[in-house]
């Protein structure tokens, strides 16, 4: 008997210059790897006017269905209103893609998941939420908090990041697939030839340009090094994209440093910086457990981080990895010194700490739990 799944998400979609469909690479990575265990997909999802990123791709297979919905979504009232009007539109076609399928995930939080998730919480199909936000922030928005009280309440089996206390017996810890067993190898290839070159060290940042993912501060504490610190920092690899790309490209190129701002990356580009980095520094305020760190890790690019949500669990505090003291420059500055200080033996220690064991971020051992979950 066929398994066949609807998935429903704010997943950014595009058409590409060849006419393709193609959607954010780890999303639609994940979603290739899903038909190991189903036969069919539906993806319910935001397709955009633009031009389509370097950090999209096409499905590898015509078992995965795109379904379109107008993107939504913003800060601005008009986008709100839009939003709120769109609710009838956005029903009918999960409805109808429902119709056709046996389960559903929905992959939360999101805008459209205040309205989306009440209606998922009453269909009779078997299906799953996928919270990949922090579980436990405190001051999320109301929409993100209204959300996260549903799936609390629900009685469906919700996948979240991390482990907490009074966790509902519903929530399940799962890790966020991001590796093949092939990319364990190559990372394990990567580590044994990986060099700390005291001279040049290279470090980088994955992710949306902006305050709020800590951009400010990563720029401001390299800044603020002292000079015997800068001479051991040989490229800062910037990836990603954001409104302030501009001001953070014109303050680094005023400094004395080399960060090189590479916009979006396709997925094996951003394998390749890891590969070349020896830490990868992400000081965001709010994270769930960013797949970032899982890749990078694997490919011998230590995270220094910050100590939010479910990231303590995996990386240890000098044992794998650095947290930050505090989300800060000063915090920030503190670990970065302490990093550059490092010497050969202290780094590799860290490279090859068991901490390091990524099994639990493969898509094949993501699919073995959905199946036990879901699929018995």
């Amino acid at each position: 008997m066929k398994k066949r799944l609807t998935i429903i998400s704010h997943t950014e979609h595009y058409i590409n210059d060849r006419g393709e469909v193609v959607g954010l690479n780890s999303t639609v990575t994940e979603i290739n790897h899903l038909l190991e265990i189903f036969d069919e997909i539906n993806h319910v999802a935001m397709l955009h006017k633009s031009l389509a990123p370097p950090n999209t791709k096409a499905y590898s297979s015509n078992k995965i269905k795109f379904i379109p919905l107008h993107a939504l979504g913003g800060k601005d009232v008009k986008s709100k209103l839009k939003l709120v009007f769109s609710i009838p539109f956005v029903i009918n076609q999960i409805r109808k893609t429902l119709k056709q399928t046996d389960y559903f995930q929905f992959r939360a939080p999101t805008g459209i998941g205040v309205f989306v998730i009440p209606y998922l919480l009453f269909s009779k199909k078997k299906g799953w939420f996928k919270y990949a936000g922090n579980w436990q922030q405190y001051n999320a928005p109301l929409a993100y908090q209204f959300q996260r009280w549903l799936l609390k309440k629900s009685n469906r089996l919700v996948t979240i990041n991390g482990v907490w206390n009074n966790q509902p017996e519903q929530c399940k810890s799962f890790e966020n697939p991001c590796l093949t067993l092939d990319e364990l190898k190559l990372g394990e290839e990567c580590i044994s030839n990986k060099k700390f070159n005291k001279s040049s060290i290279n470090f980088c940042f994955v992710g949306r340009l902006e305050d709020e993912k800590g951009m400010n501060l990563l720029i401001n504490a390299f800044l603020n090094l002292d000079k015997n610190n800068k001479a051991k920092i040989g490229v800062i690899h910037i990836v990603g994209k954001g409104s302030k790309m501009n001001h953070y490209k014109a303050i680094s190129e005023a400094s004395d440093l080399t960060f090189i701002f590479h916009n979006t990356l396709s997925r094996e580009a951003v394998h390749a910086i890891y590969k070349v980095s020896n830490a990868i520094i992400l000081p965001s305020a709010s994270e769930g457990f960013p797949k970032v760190i899982a890749e990078a890790i694997n490919y011998g690019c230590l995270p220094i981080v910050s100590n939010v949500s479910s990231i303590s669990q995996y990386v240890k505090n000098e044992i794998n990895g650095l947290l930050l003291n505090t989300i800060s420059e000063e915090g920030l500055l503190e670990q970065l010194v302490k990093f550059l200080n490092f010497n050969v033996i202290d780094y590799f220690t860290m490279l090859q700490s068991s901490e390091h064991k990524l099994n639990k971020f493969t898509y094949e051992y993501y699919n073995n739990r959905i199946k036990n979950y879901i699929l018995s």
